[in-house]
This record gives structure tokens, C-alpha cells and sequence, in this order.
């Protein structure tokens, strides 16, 4: 079955339609450049290209609004950055729901006890296991500081 067909793709496809359709031009664009960029990732991972990999290319495409966002604003850009910043909340309406922090602080608990880790020095080991048990459900900077506070204290 195609990427087309199923999952977060399919449900930007039919949206994009529904945008088009109420001629909402902005969301349309948005929802084109996103659509572009998950059937890329698809074609170049090939068959083995499920719902965490769309979630990951979500995930990039919002940092990039991100830091688009910032560097409009710092060059005096504000309606740019705000349209950044539109795009950003539209790809957010893919995204599964983040974590809470006491989810969150579970599994690094988890990822602590699995990994054997004793100290900071072993913070590598422990966010690639946190990483893979939140599968984009969480920030990695918020990931980074939780952990290096439960192994430092």
C-alpha cells in the first residue's frame, strides 16, 4: 500500500483537498510543502517507511519553521516569522499529543534502569533509549534537561 494511502500522509492529502476547496490559500500552501516533503521521505526510504518516520519528517519540518520563525524575526521580518510560525501550528495538528513532564520523568526512570546508567558520562546511552520510547512525542531539550538532572542528582 503507498504512503499515499494510509497514515499522516493520507490525512494531509484529504485536507489539503478541504483547504483548496474553501480556498484557503495559505493552509493550502502549507499543507503542499508539508505533503512534498513526507511523499520525498517516503520515496527515499522505500518500502519501510511507516508512521514514525512521517512523524520524524513532521518533526523536522516543525524545527524548521522554528528557526525560520527566529531568523525572520531577528532580520525585522514579523509578518514572514507569523507566517512561519502559521505553518508551524498546522504541521502541530499531525503531531501526536506531547508527553507530560511525570510521563516524561517514567520513562527517563525506565531508560535509567535499562541502560545501567550511573552518572552524567552515561547520558548518551540514556537519551538514545528516551528518544526511542517517546517517538517524537517529546522535546528533546526537555528530554536533554530532565535526564542530565536525574543522572547528576
Amino acid at each position: 500500500m503507498p504512503a499515499e494511502d494510509r497514515g499522516i500522509t493520507a490525512r494531509v492529502q484529504k485536507d489539503m483537498v478541504d483547504a483548496m476547496r474553501m480556498r484557503d490559500k495559505e493552509r493550502v500552501t502549507a499543507l503542499r510543502m508539508i505533503l512534498s516533503e513526507l511523499k520525498l521521505a517516503a520515496k527515499e526510504a522505500g518500502s519501510g517507511f511507516d508512521e514514525a518516520g512521517e512523524v520524524a519528517v513532521l518533526i523536522k519540518e516543525k524545527k524548521r519553521r522554528q528557526q525560520a520563525a527566529d531568523s525572520f524575526r531577528q532580520a525585522g521580518s514579523e509578518d514572514r516569522a507569523a507566517r512561519e510560525e502559521a505553518e508551524e501550528v498546522i504541521i502541530d495538528t499531525y503531531l501526536p499529543p506531547e508527553l507530560g513532564e511525570d510521563e516524561l520523568q517514567e520513562i527517563i526512570d525506565e531508560a535509567v534502569a535499562v541502560t545501567g546508567a550511573t552518572g552524567v558520562k552515561d547520558m548518551g546511552k540514556v537519551m538514545a533509549e528516551v528518544m526511542k520510547r517517546t517517538a517524537g512525542r517529546a522535546d528533546g531539550k526537555k528530554a536533554s534537561s530532565l535526564v542530565r538532572a536525574r543522572l547528576a542528582g
